[in-house]
């Protein structure tokens, strides 16, 4: 396994003690996933205020500005009331069932983070199916939105599952053919190898060579792609308040349902550090240090997002579907026979 430079010093630490092989691999990536584990909470509880607050100057009010500088330790307040708060399990759910679909959308939100660089040596472990690993593991999430649905045995959570699985599986499709140019491009699917294929400038050096400069119409199937499959506004069909009363996550409550409100928070920064690894150049950047331009895109993806949120209607369930299959899919067909001729074209 590799382990980043950054963190190979606590390796290299627990060999010198006398720890042994084997167990230092063990505490040392246990401590990686502590750190990586920290750093999402943190990340997560500053997304909650920032979408409140993005929200707030959308709709022109003030959101959270009591419990802190601007409402800075709201969320904070807010955590530690659900840690408060009654854990209630209904009668009549699959006890097993209802248990562990928080846990395993959680798991599958953070698991995602092995493969992430985050800086120029900043990555846990640079899989060489890196890009294929991603797409795989957040896949779990749609059996824990199903176990989530089915356990709670509520005719409204059940629907919000279904249709959560129904979604997932369709905007999947041209999610994955859309990070497909990246991967033709870089011609592999290591994370590190295709930020490496972005370094340089193009057009007379006038632009740097990020994927989303050539292949913009990917770019766009990804933001939508991505949206869809986080769960959010303009496709939130899965937990629509109006109609399902919160969808699958209905009979959840205190840290079972704070589970799935951090692991959609989670998610959001997920497929925005991918936008940024896959589309923007990864850590690549002038100046400043790799870890600063991979946060700095990635935060601006994160907003790009939370403004579709507050400015798009809710699409209906046949209108969203239609998109998929009839409009999002047709698109990513067509940009992957394009990157092809322009790799051919380029020599790349």
């Amino acid at each position: 396994m590799e382990l980043a430079p950054v963190f190979s010093w606590l390796y290299d630490l627990l060999l010198s003690v006398g720890l042994g092989i084997t167990l230092a691999d063990i505490v040392s990536l246990v401590g990686i996933a502590v750190i990586v584990f920290g750093f999402l909470c943190v990340a997560a509880l500053f997304l909650v205020w920032w979408e409140r607050k993005v929200s707030a100057h959308i709709q022109q009010r003030y959101g959270p500005m009591m419990t802190g500088w601007h409402g800075v330790l709201q969320t904070i307040a807010d955590a530690v009331k659900l840690l408060q708060k009654e854990d209630i399990t209904p009668n009549a759910v699959d006890r097993r069932v209802f248990f562990w679909a928080p846990v395993v959308t959680f798991v599958c939100a953070f698991a995602a983070y092995v493969v992430i660089p985050f800086g120029d040596g900043l990555i846990v472990s640079d899989l060489n199916i890196g890009i294929l690993y991603i797409i795989a593991i957040t896949t779990f999430t749609i059996i824990s939105l199903l176990m989530a649905g089915w356990g709670s045995n509520n005719k409204y959570a059940l629907l919000g599952g279904m249709r959560s699985a129904a979604q997932a599986v369709s905007y999947e499709v041209p999610l994955t053919l859309a990070v497909l140019g990246t991967v033709l491009v870089a011609g592999s699917m290591s994370m590190n190898e295709i930020v490496i294929s972005q370094q340089g400038s193009t057009f007379f050096g006038l632009l740097p060579r990020w994927n989303i400069f050539f292949q913009p119409l990917g770019f766009v199937i990804y933001v939508i792609a991505a949206t869809a499959e986080s769960n959010r506004t303009p496709f939130d069909l899965p937990e629509a308040e109006q109609e399902l009363v919160a969808g699958y996550n209905v009979e959840y409550s205190g840290m079972k349902f704070a589970m799935f409100f951090l692991a959609e928070f989670i998610n959001l920064f997920t497929v925005s550090a991918i936008a940024t690894t896959v589309f923007l150049g990864g850590w690549n950047g002038p100046l400043l240090p790799s870890w600063m331009w991979f946060l700095c895109k990635t935060l601006f993806m994160v907003f790009v997002l939370m403004l579709f949120r507050w400015t798009y209607p809710r699409l209906r369930v046949d209108q969203l579907m239609e998109f998929a299959w009839k409009v999002l899919l047709p698109l990513a067909f067509l940009n992957i026979i394009y990157v092809g001729v322009l790799a051919k074209w380029l020599n790349w």
